[in-house]
């Protein structure tokens, strides 16, 4: 299956893994525009617009009452993995959406902070570039951090071979 992503073409390779990334704005075959992919908030009406998530294509399908329509998420058990770039709005990534993503059962929230904007009680003293890794350990998420040459460890991505650093450097 071929996504048109803003003006490129990612292949999806069938049975390599059953998991599937989508960004935020997508075309899908069979639609008439683009679409933003949203992650409804639980009990709430409004949403987020991930920077990137990684859907469990097989739950999508099944379970997910709106997705084929309006490309909207309601279950956490949809979503394996969602990845939030920190800019000047850091609180709503380090708290808002940290709470409501843990309260939604994401297994693994990953915070990208390569400004190392967030606040100290997140990212320590003195602040500097930080990726945080959350994960979902009996209903409450567990962080590690990773900065500098340090290797990062994914439980849902074992074979990820990434220091922070090649990481916060990518863009560059």
């Amino acid at each position: 299956m071929t996504h048109t992503i803003q003006g490129t073409k990612k292949k999806e390779y069938g049975g390599l893994s059953r998991n599937v990334a989508f960004p935020p704005r997508l075309e899908r075959p069979g639609r008439k525009s683009s679409c933003s992919l949203r992650v409804v908030k639980p009990a709430r009406e409004s949403s987020y617009e991930p920077d990137v998530v990684v859907l469990d294509k097989v739950g999508v399908a099944n379970d997910e009452p709106r997705w084929d329509n309006e490309s909207i998420i309601i279950l956490g058990t949809s979503i394996r993995l969602v990845i939030e770039v920190v800019s000047t709005n850091w609180s709503d990534d380090y708290a808002l959406k940290l709470e409501d993503y843990e309260a939604m059962g994401i297994p693994e929230y990953w915070i990208v902070d390569y400004l190392g904007l967030g606040g100290r009680r997140y990212i320590g003293n003195p602040k500097q570039p930080t990726f945080s890794m959350y994960q979902l350990v009996d209903g409450v998420y567990q962080v590690t951090q990773f900065r500098g040459n340090e290797r990062i460890v994914s439980a849902s991505f074992p074979e990820l071979n990434l220091t922070a650093n090649q990481i916060f450097n990518a863009g560059v």
